[in-house]
């Protein structure tokens, strides 16, 4: 008996001495937007490694690009479906973050009966500045809070013109020619460079090719609308100073009823008859193709970006050619869309929110996991110079592209080629100089007007993109527009984001 006691003593210790079998790792899976990636197996191979390790997660991307993200995003969360354990989202896309986080698509991270955030993101929390946590507070399904994580890309916005210096000053053009010249001067210049483009390629050339909401945002200064994400209203910024109201005070305006606005698409409709723009932007089907492929192709001179500091020198890089940005202000502004501007949420339906929490964390804090999301591997994607700036290989870095302001906090990656080691202080020196609208903190809430706003959204959709990109005749499709707008009751809820602007403003 004491032998086989002692046998079954060593037994036990033996199988003591044994670890225990780690639990699978468990995988999540995330929906990201903008993003060029065909090959992504070798960096999933090392980073699903990383994570196994310190947070017991694996993660699936799926990549979505600047065409189809709406739909996949729009398709899964009024399905209810579970595909998605995070989703991207913001104040522009089809899963706009406000009105979504309202609808219950998103899980509340900040949650006092199971707050996520304090628990598991801790760390993330502490990264990422005040105001930006401060600027993703929306009222939700479960209360006011926090319903995304904000991307630390920046905290401001910089609604920029994008031009081809390169091409430019190919045709003895400078940039000061056509910061002065302004948008309603640009006709010379276009003429010149699609004539000497065309003469000597034989092909058509666009010198003008762009986002046609920004556009109109960067020549009236009408920054997005929380809440908005459809383009029905528009508050006017004080072009001095943005910090004050602006010449409407602070109200809103419908925003196809304006004399601004019409200035504005009569000269974009006299740049489209004379063949500066290419018509492929004025189609909702390939108006963001042409556009981003365009700029990815340097066959345009002047674009838009809604940019961020520092972002010439990858554009440059990407491109081959010198890339500059004309900010539309004097200096970034801070509103709700710009904190909003790129965001990651767990979607309330997936089965593992504490995990994903655990990644959200990880990435936004972990230099080698945000580095290898977004750059790939160091020796294959890209190699470190003398330095410490990254060097893509141009060849990897085709197949592996994802959009870096997408992903999280940029902050805390390394420089690239010609940003200089010390970016990231000047980046944050640079953000630091910004102003708060004064409607910062604002979300227009439109529920109460569900069926008046999608009447709205439906008669603005016929014509909107035809105004933004020239391709209306202005004087007949203009005043359809409003007319339609108005039988349809746009000042009905013209009037409700003014009221509850009023009692925002008050409070």
């Amino acid at each position: 008996m004491k032998k086989f006691l002692s046998l079954l003593l060593a037994a036990m210790m033996l199988l003591a001495a044994i670890p225990a079998m780690a639990d699978s790792p468990v995988e999540i899976t995330i929906l990201l937007e903008g993003n060029n990636v065909t090959d992504d197996a070798a960096v999933l191979e090392q980073l699903n490694a990383y994570l196994a390790e310190k947070i017991g997660v694996t993660v699936k991307p799926v990549w979505g690009t600047w065409s189809n993200f709406n739909d996949l995003a729009l398709n899964a969360v009024n399905s209810g479906s579970d595909e998605y354990d995070i989703m991207f989202t913001c104040s522009w896309t089809s899963n706009e973050y406000a009105p979504y986080a309202q609808k219950g698509a998103f899980v509340r991270l900040d949650d006092p009966d199971d707050n996520l955030l304090a628990e598991y993101g801790k760390e993330l929390a502490e990264a990422l500045p005040a105001i930006l946590l401060e600027g993703a507070v929306t009222d939700g399904i479960d209360g006011e809070g926090i319903y995304a994580v904000p991307g630390f890309k920046d905290f401001a916005q910089m609604n920029t013109w994008d031009v081809n210096v390169t091409l430019l000053e190919k045709y003895g053009y400078t940039l000061e020619d056509v910061e002065k010249a302004g948008f309603y001067g640009w006709g010379d210049i276009f003429a010149t460079v699609k004539a000497g483009e065309e003469a000597e390629t034989g092909e058509t050339f666009y010198p003008f090719i762009f986002e046609g909401a920004v556009a109109e945002r960067n020549v009236n200064l009408t920054p997005a609308v929380a809440g908005d994400g459809n383009s029905v209203l528009s508050y006017y910024m004080n072009a001095e100073d943005a910090a004050q109201p602006g010449p409407n005070g602070n109200a809103f305006v419908s925003k196809y009823s304006t004399p601004e606005f019409e200035k504005y698409a009569k000269q974009m409709h006299e740049y489209y008859l004379a063949g500066y723009i290419d018509p492929a932007i004025a189609i909702g089907e390939t108006a963001t193709d042409a556009w981003r492929n365009a700029q990815n192709t340097a066959r345009y001179l002047i674009s838009t970006e809604v940019s961020l500091y520092g972002y010439e020198v990858t554009t440059s890089a990407q491109r081959g050619i010198q890339v500059a940005y004309i900010m539309s202000t004097d200096s970034p502004y801070i509103d709700n869309t710009s904190v909003q501007g790129a965001m990651m949420a767990i979607s309330a339906n997936s089965a593992h929110p504490v995990e994903a929490m655990k990644f959200l964390n990880i990435l936004n804090t972990d230099a080698y996991v945000m580095t290898l999301m977004n750059y790939g591997i160091e020796g294959v994607h890209y190699t470190l110079n003398d330095n410490g700036e990254v060097v893509f290989n141009a060849d990897a870095r085709a197949t592996y592209s994802p959009w870096t302001n997408g992903l999280g906090n940029v902050t805390i990656l390394p420089p690239q080629e010609g940003q200089g080691a010390d970016f990231q202080e000047r980046f944050a020196a640079f953000y630091a100089g910004a102003k708060k609208l004064p409607i910062y903190g604002f979300t227009f809430d439109k529920s109460s007007l569900d069926t008046e706003f999608a009447t709205i959204v439906n008669i603005k959709d016929q014509y909107a993109l035809r105004l933004f990109t020239g391709a209306a005749d202005v004087d007949t499709e203009l005043p359809e527009l409003i007319q339609k707008l108005n039988d349809a009751g746009i000042q009905k809820i013209v009037d409700e984001a003014n009221a509850q602007l009023e009692a925002f403003l008050a409070d």
